[in-house]
């Protein structure tokens, strides 16, 4: 059986010699499904941490001084346990702040593909209804039929992850990018986009 691409990339040769290659020319256009982490690629859970720290504590935490590490790791021993809890804290995720560029580039995206949140949200299952209010609010054009709320992301088959832990990304298929957070800075070994423009000129 003579395969299909071949075939259209003849009949498209012969009818616009000089036009883009067929198979260029489906890449550019495929729609793709794309998957999106929220914290630390959506929202700012890093600054969170450091501004809740600095609040409690009369800390001077920085992005800058916590660079390559986790917050908790950061702070005297007797306020780790604290910075870790965070996050099981009502509303922690709900009053996030959307990294800049998020909204933008993610609004564009969707216009042509397929975008799914791709969110592990139970470890902590407060943050199942504050994640998608929060979502709501910010991205209310990613449908709720569009958020994927889970545990392990291995499951998710796609042609696209954004994420900031590389685990997430080892066991994914598709092309990972690593989105760069402060504690993730060290990490090497995958295609890296350090803010949301990247993000936009890699895939646009």
């Amino acid at each position: 059986m003579p395969d299909i691409n071949y075939y259209l990339q003849s009949v498209v040769s012969e009818l616009f010699p000089y036009s883009i290659p067929f198979n260029e020319l489906y890449i550019k256009n495929k729609v793709m499904r794309i998957f999106v982490d929220m914290d630390e690629v959506m929202a700012d859970t890093y600054g969170a941490h450091i501004e809740m720290y600095n609040a409690e504590f009369d800390g001077r935490l920085t992005a800058e001084k916590c660079a390559g590490n986790e917050v908790w790791n950061m702070v005297p021993e007797a306020h780790q346990d604290s910075v870790r809890k965070h996050a099981r804290r009502r509303g922690f995720f709900r009053d996030l702040k959307p990294l800049d560029g998020s909204i933008a580039v993610l609004k564009q995206l969707a216009s042509q593909h397929d975008i799914y949140i791709a969110s592990a949200a139970m470890q902590f299952p407060n943050s199942l209804e504050e994640k998608s209010d929060w979502l709501d609010e910010f991205f209310p054009f990613i449908s709720w039929q569009n958020r994927i709320l889970c545990g392990h992301k291995h499951i998710l088959n796609g042609d696209i992850l954004i994420d900031d832990r590389s685990y997430n990304l080892e066991n994914f298929d598709g092309r990972g990018i690593l989105f760069t957070s402060p504690h993730n800075i060290n990490t090497e070994g995958f295609e890296r986009a350090d803010t949301w423009l990247e993000i936009g000129e890699k895939l646009f």
